[in-house]
C-alpha cells in the first residue's frame, strides 16, 4: 500500500505551493478544512501519497486539523509547518527552530493525568517531534542554507506580545520559540501513536506588539516553508 504523509501549513499560499508539486492533486472538503490530496515521488523513486491543509489558528483548531487527518487520510506521520515568535537571542527572523520539545504555556501538565484516555500512560509536561523526522528536517535545511536548532517550541491561547510575557515565557519553559499551535499537533499525535514534526520559521520577536506583527508580509515565507516541506518529503 502507498504510504500517506500529512502536512499541516499556516497558509494558504505554503499549501496551494505544495499541491503544485504533488500529482493528480484533488480537492476535499470537510470539517471547515480543505484538504488537497495527490501524490510525490521520493528520491529514492517511490511514490507516496500526500494529504495537505491549513490547520487555523489556535490549540484547538490545531487539535481538530491533526485528529481529520489522522481519521481520514491514516497517514504514518505528520508534518507541521509554520511561524513563530523568537524568544533566542541568538536567532533571528526567518531563522527556524525544529520542535525537539514541544510544551504548553498555560496547562498544568500535572493535571493532565490520563493525555491517552484509559490507558495507564503516566502524566508527562512535554511532547517531542520524532527523532528521525528531526535529522530528515536537519539534513534538508543544511542543504538549504537556513539558519536552524533543534528547540523547545511553547504553544498557548494568547499573543506573547510584551517583554514581561516574554520573560514569563523563557522563566516558565526554556522555550526558543513561541507560538499557538505545535504541542496541540505533537499532543494528537502521539495520541495517535503517529510521528510528528513540528517546524517553525521565526517570524518576528516575541515583544513586537500584535498590531505591528499584522503588518508583516509573510508571504515570501509561503514559498520557503513550501519549498522545505516538499523536500523533506522527497527525503522520506
Amino acid at each position: 500500500m502507498t504510504r500517506t504523509i500529512a502536512i499541516i501549513g499556516a497558509l494558504n499560499e505554503e499549501v496551494e505551493h505544495i499541491a503544485a508539486a504533488l500529482d493528480n492533486a484533488m480537492h476535499t472538503k470537510a470539517a471547515s478544512l480543505d484538504v488537497i490530496d495527490g501524490t510525490l515521488t521520493t528520491n529514492a523513486g517511490e511514490r507516496i501519497a500526500v494529504a495537505a491543509t491549513v490547520g487555523g489558528m489556535g490549540l484547538v483548531a490545531a487539535a481538530a486539523t491533526t485528529q481529520h487527518l489522522i481519521d481520514v487520510y491514516h497517514p504514518e506521520a505528520i508534518i507541521f509547518s509554520g511561524i513563530a515568535g523568537n524568544l533566542n537571542k541568538n536567532l533571528h527572523i526567518d531563522d527556524v527552530v525544529l520542535g525537539g520539545t514541544l510544551r504548553y504555556l498555560d496547562t498544568d501538565m500535572r493535571l493532565v493525568g490520563q493525555w491517552k484516555p484509559g490507558t495507564e500512560q503516566e502524566p508527562i509536561e512535554e511532547f517531542h517531534s520524532d527523532p528521525h523526522l528531526l535529522d530528515v528536517a536537519n539534513q534538508a535545511l543544511d542543504d538549504a542554507g537556513i539558519t536552524h536548532i533543534t528547540g523547545i517550541i511553547a504553544s498557548g491561547n494568547y499573543f506573547v506580545d510584551d517583554p514581561a510575557k516574554v520573560e514569563e515565557v523563557i522563566r516558565s519553559t526554556g522555550a526558543d520559540a513561541v507560538e499557538m499551535e505545535g504541542t496541540a499537533v505533537a499532543q494528537v499525535a502521539a495520541r495517535n501513536d503517529v510521528p510528528a514534526l513540528v517546524i517553525r520559521a521565526l517570524s518576528d520577536n516575541a515583544d513586537t506588539d500584535y498590531e505591528e506583527f499584522k503588518g508583516f508580509d509573510i508571504s515570501e515565507y509561503a514559498n520557503t516553508a513550501a519549498d522545505l516541506a516538499v523536500d523533506i518529503l522527497k527525503r522520506l
